[in-house]
């Protein structure tokens, strides 16, 4: 039997979040997890204003909000009841915009109606949030247009897509040059056997459609990106006998990656950036990803990739940044720290971080008290 094909993939995710999965209990397996770190006080109050109908239609598997938001242009790619896309809403401001996108019209239909709610909430004059029935493969087939976005956001959904390449080159094509793609979602430890890919119910689940870390990689070079920056990540466990039975000794993780649109040419040495402290909620130190956390005022040596990345995007203002060479001591005579070998892998991340049991604990996201 073959896998299933991507029509019939289509179908059968929007009858099961459009039809059988009604609320957040009728998921089958705790792949729906958020990762459990501290989140700014911003955010908390953000989420507290959305809306208890969206909230309760939410099914993601992780909060997905990257920093230094305000006045941007955001799309979610399966944006389902549009908790995600409202919370953001508040948070880009009134000269932001975001736009969220799902195959589901009755999540989508779901979202449209809170529109009014929000915005009086916000305390908005003109409505800066919308909601489109279309597919994360044809984007260009919904209208978004080339270099539209600043960040594009998706939340455990990706793994749904029976062509995750195409998902990658419409946001490359969609995003503006120096924007990311900042999204969760479900990993394969391998490359995954027919008997698991074409199981209907590990498909809505998130785990049959999961992608092999490494293709991700391989991927996202070929569509241009800059190679995927690894945030965090946590072990998945499945607590449905008859699913683990399927699964195997396959292994899943759900991870989180940000992916850069910057040029090709920067930085051909390795570098020394400051942060400024600008950012907020993040005055006092940004936890970029997996390999760098910059504290304020503290100098860092950085590759050169990472610090095109600094230069091009939206954080280039967030940063000091200088060549390596001579290294040159840090304010109080302290000494830069080196530049460290990136760690790239999820899984290893997930050793890592449980060795010194520091792993984000999984916590139910996908009710209304899960998320904060």
């Amino acid at each position: 039997m073959a896998a299933p094909s991507g029509e019939q993939i289509y179908r059968e995710v929007q009858d099961y979040y459009g039809k059988e999965v009604q609320k957040s209990e009728d998921l089958q397996t705790n792949v729906c997890v958020t990762l459990a770190r501290p989140l700014p006080t911003f955010i908390k109050e953000a989420l507290k204003c959305v809306h208890d109908d969206v909230v309760s239609r939410y099914y993601g598997c992780g909060l997905v909000i990257p920093e230094c938001l305000e006045t941007c242009w955001i799309l979610d790619l399966g944006s389902g009841s549009g908790r995600d896309c409202y919370m953001l809403s508040k948070l880009v401001g009134e000269k932001g915009h975001v736009t969220g996108i799902d195959m589901t019209d009755a999540q989508v239909e779901v979202a449209k109606k809170h529109i009014d709610y929000h915005m009086k909430k916000f305390g908005y004059q003109v409505p800066n949030v919308d909601f489109i029935h279309g597919y994360m493969e044809k984007l260009g087939d919904a209208g978004l247009k080339d270099e539209s976005y600043d960040i594009i956001i998706s939340n455990c959904v990706i793994n749904l897509s029976p062509d995750k390449r195409a998902v990658l080159q419409e946001a490359y094509r969609v995003l503006k040059a120096g924007g990311e793609m900042y999204f969760s979602d479900v990993y394969a430890s391998r490359d995954l056997p027919e008997d698991i890919r074409k199981h209907r119910v590990l498909w809505g689940e998130c785990l049959g459609g999961a992608l092999w870390w490494k293709e991700l990689y391989r991927i996202a070079e070929e569509v241009g990106f800059c190679p995927p920056r690894l945030v965090t990540a946590s072990r998945i466990t499945i607590n449905n006998k008859e699913l683990e039975s399927v699964v195997g000794d396959c292994r899943f993780v759900s991870a989180t990656f940000r992916l850069f649109k910057v040029p090709k040419k920067g930085p051909a040495e390795r570098c020394q950036v400051i942060y400024n402290g600008g950012i907020a909620g993040h005055e006092k130190e940004l936890e970029f990803d997996a390999s760098f956390t910059f504290k304020e005022g503290d100098v860092v040596e950085v590759d050169a990739e990472t610090a095109a990345i600094l230069q091009s995007s939206r954080f280039a203002e967030e940063f000091l940044i200088r060549l390596a060479a001579g290294r040159a001591p840090a304010p109080g005579g302290c000494c830069p720290a080196k530049a460290k070998e990136k760690i790239v892998d999820p899984f290893q991340l997930v050793e890592q971080l449980e060795a010194k049991d520091l792993a984000p604990k999984p916590a139910g996201c996908c009710g209304p008290k899960g998320c904060c």
